[in-house]
């Protein structure tokens, strides 16, 4: 295992970062989102303009921000919490701390994609790729399952970003769906086999275009922000998408949820339905490249759609909750 990147601090629940202050005062309405304002700024400001009301943004790591919840209780200023993962409005769930949200809102998406317990509905759907460089490696040689990077023919050819959110939740995944041990073996195996480490998922395409590694472990839209970046006919490269039924396939959503403490605010409802509205399910599409999950709007040109990838592993988005388990697995393991 080479370490080629700085690492950042853990991410984990247990981690809450002193910046995080509270925040809350007289706007109508208080968003904690771990969502990046550069990828959602600008549709929450749309928002604010279209209804009239003024909105109070707490932008943070999402597993940050849904520990700050769980530790303010009743007491938070936030009305919405609006995560980019399933995993942490599970955990919020489980604590009690999030309200029922109406049909209309959940009956716009698939059922997979929304709460069991109907208080928290998923905005756009996120897929876990093997992005590759084709002038190193043919899709034909590609695994139909990440399980086989821990195969000798891999050895020093795989990056992977252990820090970030999406790689942590995926292994929440693999944990959920193959057991804790099969999570361990794979994560061991990978160390074994010598595997690349970089900082973030948008680091390992940059290693991927510059011919540093021939392929990682992300989600398909980071591609669409490195198109925007780079210009799409100067990047070369391309994704993997996998068959379902294993946790490399995962399709995970990023997703609202109102807290107990705004379910008076009508205007945490509005924000809702505004979120699902096709014309922002449309701008998700356009700005993020990331899945609309309402049916009838386009998805992204470049990616097979959503209903081919079956939901990826199958199972409950909720029960990705279990984060701070894999946090520890990663520490035991030695790659955080």
């Amino acid at each position: 295992m080479r370490i080629t990147r700085p690492l950042l601090g853990l991410t984990g629940l247990a981690l809450v970062s002193p910046l995080l202050a509270a925040c809350g005062g007289d706007a109508d309405l208080v968003i904690y989102s771990g969502r990046n304002e550069e990828l959602v700024g600008g549709i929450i400001e749309e928002f604010e303009e279209q209804e009239g009301i003024e909105v109070e943004v707490r932008y943070g790591d999402t597993a940050e921000l849904a520990a700050q919840v769980a530790e303010e209780g009743d007491s938070s200023p936030a009305d919405v919490f609006f995560s980019q993962d399933a995993g942490a409005l599970g955990l919020l769930s489980e604590e009690g701390l999030l309200t029922d949200l109406s049909e209309d809102d959940l009956g716009r998406v698939p059922e997979v994609y929304a709460s069991t317990e109907g208080d928290w509905v998923g905005v756009t759907g996120r897929v876990r790729v093997i992005a590759y460089d084709p002038d190193q490696v043919e899709e034909s040689e590609l695994p139909d399952d990440v399980a086989a990077f821990t195969e000798p023919e891999w050895r020093g050819r795989v990056a992977i970003a252990p820090t970030n959110a999406s790689f942590q939740t995926f292994i929440t995944a693999m944990r959920v769906n193959d057991g804790e041990e099969a999570a361990r073996a794979f994560l061991e195996g990978l160390i074994a086999n010598d595997v690349e480490i970089y900082e973030h998922n948008l680091a390992i395409l940059d290693a991927l275009e510059a011919g540093e590694v021939e392929v990682g472990l992300i989600n398909h839209y980071y591609l669409h922000e490195k198109k925007i970046e780079l210009g799409e006919e100067n990047v070369r490269t391309q994704l993997k998408f996998l068959p379902p039924g294993t946790a490399g396939a995962l399709v995970n959503v990023a997703g609202v949820g109102v807290l107990e403490g705004g379910s008076d605010n009508e205007h945490a409802d509005a924000f809702v339905e505004y979120l699902l509205s096709d014309e922002t399910q449309a701008e998700f599409v356009e700005v993020t490249g990331e899945y609309p999950l309402v049916d009838g709007v386009e998805p992204p040109a470049d990616v097979p759609p959503l209903e081919e990838l079956g939901g990826g592993t199958g199972i409950d988005l909720g029960e990705l909750s279990s984060l701070d388990e894999t946090v520890d697995l990663l520490t035991e393991v030695g790659l955080i």
